[in-house]
């Protein structure tokens, strides 16, 4: 089995973050986000992929390569224009073959078992099968109501509260058969959700639904973002040995005063100073520089920022090569990649800063 992985997107719930960074390769415990999908994929037997791109592809391209590096045959298909989720899968249609193949939203993180959906998808004779995932508040997302076997009946993109008939939602990961793609127009702007699935249910064609216990998440918002990280650090079953493996502080420099609470995951090469505390989860990237005195408070920082002393930063996210001069203070504060923030700021929930500030006080 093939799979589609869609890329395009520009992350925008994510910026400043996702300004100069894609958001399938926004660090996830210092690997891209999109490396965990592909060697989840891989799994799962399934070894070639194809990434749909329109936004900042280099940074996507000169990671995966040919995809060698992770045994995998990986290719490209940029999009002149955005072309939504159906349009952009249409984009990709020379790489697909006669079998049924899987498509998957790149800002998804889940570990759903591709090969027991692939198998459902063949025993239901579905045309169309997508992954279902129950969540609290259905409002964000696409309702999907089916039978009792499974059988979609209806779609209802972002229903209001009254509106709510069940707590399952599209998880953005679906199996095709590839005469789908013949119901797509070419060079066309095309929704899966608003536009193929329900004229397929109105044309009476199988469109099942394939619902599971897996772990789901979309790290679209940053507080999700973050949950993901909370979750892999205290979840040990979501992460392969080797990744868990590639955890250990070994590779930093910690000085014996340092406290460390709650889990914590650093990056080789950096320095945590004396009296610098970590209240987890905290994220540091490779290369940070941590001064004496700080206090990182459930945040995630990336990789070559030097941080002060007497800094505290407390639910907050920094992009690369940042800069927080001594006594500066962040709470719930993004900001973009090169930043400075002078000695003795003070930023309040909701900032962000783009990237290449200079801010003082």
């Amino acid at each position: 089995m093939k799979a589609v992985i869609l890329v395009g997107g520009k992350g925008t719930r994510l910026l400043p973050l996702t300004c100069n960074t894609p958001k399938p390769m926004v660090p996830v415990l210092n690997r891209p986000f999109m490396e965990y999908v592909v060697r989840h994929l891989g799994e799962h037997k399934v070894n070639d992929i194809v990434m749909a791109m329109n936004y900042l592809p280099q940074a996507i391209e000169s990671y995966f390569g040919d995809g060698g590096k992770f045994a995998k045959h990986i290719y490209y298909c940029m999009e002149s224009s955005p072309m939504d989720t159906a349009g952009a899968v249409k984009n990709t249609e020379r790489y697909i073959d006669r079998d049924a193949f899987i498509v998957l939203n790149g800002d998804i993180f889940t570990d759903l078992d591709f090969t027991d959906m692939l198998r459902y998808h063949r025993e239901k004779k579905a045309k169309v099968t997508i992954a279902l995932t129950p969540v609290p508040d259905p409002t964000n997302y696409g309702l999907i109501e089916t039978t009792p076997s499974g059988r979609i009946t209806r779609f209802l993109e972002k229903p209001k509260p009254e509106e709510v008939t069940t707590d399952m939602i599209n998880a953005g990961i679906y199996i095709l058969e590839p005469e789908v793609l013949d119901w797509i127009p070419k060079d066309t702007p095309w929704s899966f959700e608003r536009k193929l699935f329900p004229m397929l249910l109105e044309r009476g064609e199988p469109v099942y639904g394939y619902s599971s216990d897996a772990y789901w998440i979309d790290i679209g918002r940053p507080e999700k973002y973050f949950q993901l990280h909370r979750d892999l650090l205290t979840i040990s079953n979501l992460l392969s040995s080797e990744i868990q493996a590639s955890l250990g502080r070994e590779a930093a420099r910690i000085h014996p005063s340092a406290k460390i609470n709650g889990p914590v995951a650093i990056g080789a090469g950096s320095e945590i100073g004396p009296g610098v505390t970590l209240n987890g989860p905290v994220i540091i990237g490779p290369g940070c520089v941590i001064k004496e005195g700080s206090v990182l408070d459930e945040s995630l920082i990336w990789q070559n920022i030097q941080i002060g002393v007497d800094v505290n930063l407390k639910k907050s996210f920094i992009a690369d090569s940042c800069l927080l001069n001594d006594r500066s203070s962040l709470e719930g504060t993004i900001l973009g990649d090169h930043v400075t923030i002078g000695s003795g700021l003070k930023l309040g929930a909701g900032s962000k800063v783009w990237p290449g500030t200079v801010v003082n006080p």
